[in-house]
């Protein structure tokens, strides 16, 4: 698999994700520069890290939307290429336009950094081929702006279209507003574009793919990109 995480000003995850993919696949990845206009030639997965760039000022990921590397981004989901989105890197696809909604302020007004369980909402995407739908798996979330929100029309959408990837839950998988560390619309930790190849999420998976920090529920969405590229 050849991928190329984008690093903007600001971004403090790329490492983590480039660890995780190495780890699973035996391959480095490609660090491009938000400042690039292209992306390595055959790149199978873009991934857009956590972290916050620009300092997160005007709304988070408002500027880095606008990087110019993010028009090869959007053009290679266009073609059907994979994008892993994760924390800052879902709120800056939000905002480029490759994912609907917007990440606002967790309910409680605080940042959360802690473990936190999933349920696989389906298992047969790209991202997902190892899981079971269904699944409680656990991994982490360290966000200020978590919090997933869309107009009616669209949360209908992702519900009907079943392009909700992850919901927040407890250790039975169990979906509750208790469960729901940042008041996510329907309890959403993650959601899939149209064609299921653009993963946006808050939790990070890249950091629970070791037993040495933690867990290792986190290596079955890399195990099953792998698979898919």
């Amino acid at each position: 698999m050849k991928a190329a995480i984008i690093v903007f000003p600001g971004s403090n995850r790329e490492r983590d994700a480039g660890t995780a993919i190495h780890t699973v696949t035996g391959h480095e990845p490609a660090y491009v520069w938000h400042a690039e206009t292209a992306l390595p030639a055959g790149t199978d997965l873009v991934v857009l890290p956590g972290g916050f760039s620009y300092g997160d000022y005007l709304r988070c990921g408002a500027i880095a939307a606008r990087a110019g590397v993010m028009d090869a981004v959007r053009a290679h989901a266009a073609r059907g290429g994979l994008v892993l989105a994760i924390c800052n890197g879902f709120q800056i696809a939000c905002e480029a336009g490759l994912l609907p909604g917007v990440l606002m302020r967790n309910v409680n007004r605080r940042f959360i950094c802690k473990r936190q369980f999933l349920t696989v909402e389906r298992a047969d995407t790209a991202f997902t081929r190892r899981y079971r739908q269904g699944e409680a798996i656990e991994v982490c979330i360290a966000h200020g702006e978590g919090n997933y929100v869309a107009d009616a029309e669209t949360l209908k959408r992702l519900e009907g279209e079943n392009l909700v990837a992850f919901r927040y839950c407890d250790a039975r998988g169990q979906v509750t507003d208790a469960a729901n560390p940042n008041g996510s619309a329907n309890g959403i930790a993650g959601i899939y574009s149209p064609g299921l190849n653009v993963l946006g999420m808050m939790p990070h998976p890249e950091n629970f793919v070791d037993d040495l920090v933690g867990g290792t529920d986190g290596r079955g969405l890399f195990e099953s990109l792998a698979k898919a590229a």
